[in-house]
């Protein structure tokens, strides 16, 4: 658990451009991942309009679930604290385990999918482009996985770095893409996709919400971004982290955004249907349907630079509960073994299962549609507007405009999870 200092300055130092701007490409991709990639797919098949409204709400949304989200841990009496000993102080120990549970269900689904994921791409790669017999998923799977996990062997640090550096070509690659699709948008029959009934568009719109904010979603990084930025500006440092989390969105915005439209209306609905058939992220189908040697080499390199920088985080994110969950709940085993050791034993916890997932292939948009729909929306748009309404720390925040949209929305989004598993 990290602590920042116990003295911090009653005002805050000057804003610091570099420290901001390397945790606005943090928090960007840690949300940048398999959410996106598959975002075209399901986002694109309900057609124009429930796009161009979820298009419009998913900027807000993010941008005030999250910093209601840093709201919890900025003015927790524990200032320095994870948001896990931040819940566990409002709430008591044993709401604390019951919400660590919650949190810990919420990001390590992620890193299963990001196995999958990785797994399915270099699989499609090999066959595909280089024209290879790909290694059965016994062995593709935990060397994939295994690459990415020994990262966090390295050092938390070494690893946030190499994160950071894989974003930089993810952002001009995601970019130079959604400008190369440009000639093969086909607006008539996206147009006449999905129903365009009043009730029709209404269910769509809802439906699409929550891969939405799965792919928008960066809260498996904010817990050490607030931590980090209190330790840079002292206890009152919320303008500059609202900034930091207002320019991720906009980020996030413009590129996942134009991504989305740009590949929905190239893939159209038989490449929309083909694509979510082969378990594939929308870039290995364009690569392996136009044959261009742009489209082939560049979408494995989009595709692994997005897994790898947002697998980072939410192992990050793993290790964090795991651990968590596993001090709180067994704090006599705990006194007996070394941080080190906890941490191996927990990057072995995280291969283990994220390569047995990988070898198993499931659904990947069902997966990130259940974890997006229900745990997210509980975790980033529920939990801090009840915490709002029920910790006096956080009083100062009662009674806000913006906090019966995140509570409307977070509660849309949750039903609509429920309703999409049973129609």
């Amino acid at each position: 658990m990290t602590t920042a200092s116990s003295t911090s300055a009653t005002q805050s130092p000057a804003p610091s451009r570099g420290f901001n701007a390397q945790w606005t490409i943090t928090l960007f991709g840690t949300a940048v991942g398999a959410g996106i990639l598959f975002l075209p797919i399901s986002a694109g098949s309900f057609g124009f309009v429930p796009l161009l409204i979820a298009t419009i709400l998913i900027g807000p949304m993010t941008y005030l679930s999250h910093r209601a989200y840093s709201w919890m841990m900025t003015y927790s009496p524990l200032f320095g604290e994870d948001v896990l000993a931040v819940l566990t102080d409002f709430f008591g120990r044993r709401a604390g385990i019951i919400l660590a549970i919650i949190y810990w269900f919420t990001i390590f689904p992620v890193v299963l999918i990001y196995g999958v994921s990785i797994t399915n791409t270099i699989e499609s790669f090999a066959t595909n482009q280089l024209g290879l017999q790909a290694p059965s998923r016994w062995i593709l799977a935990p060397v994939c996985v295994g690459l990415m996990t020994l990262a966090l062997a390295f050092g938390h640090k070494i690893m946030l770095a190499v994160a950071q550096i894989v974003v930089y070509p993810l952002i001009i690659a995601l970019a130079a893409v959604s400008i190369y699709l440009i000639p093969q948008w086909d607006f008539q029959s996206f147009m006449e996709a999905g129903d365009h009934s009043v009730m029709g568009v209404i269910r769509s719109t809802v439906l699409i919400l929550p891969v939405l904010v799965f792919a928008f979603a960066f809260v498996a990084a904010l817990s050490q971004f607030v931590i980090s930025m209190g330790e840079q500006y002292g206890r009152d440092h919320h303008k500059q982290s609202d900034k930091v989390i207002r320019n991720t969105v906009i980020l996030l915005t413009v590129f996942t955004m134009f991504f989305v439209w740009s590949s929905a209306l190239a893939m159209g609905a038989d490449g929309m249907r083909e694509a979510n058939e082969n378990n594939l992220p929308v870039l290995s189908y364009f690569a392996n349907v136009t044959g261009a040697p742009f489209m082939a080499y560049m979408a494995p390199i989009v595709v692994i630079c997005a897994i790898a920088s947002s697998y980072f985080g939410h192992a990050l994110g793993t290790v964090e509960g795991t651990q968590y969950l596993f001090n709180l709940s067994f704090p006599k085993a705990a006194k007996s073994i070394s941080s080190r050791q906890l941490d191996l034993l927990t990057y072995l916890f995280i291969f283990i299962c994220t390569s047995i997932v990988g070898i198993l292939n499931p659904s990947i948009l069902d997966m990130i549609t259940l974890v997006g729909g229900i745990f997210y929306a509980f975790i980033i748009y529920l939990l801090p507007m009840f915490v709002v309404n029920r910790v006096d720390a956080l009083a100062r925040f009662r009674g806000l405009p913006t906090n019966i949209f995140v509570t409307v929305m977070g509660t849309i989004v949750l039903i609509a999870t429920i309703w999409g598993i049973f129609i």
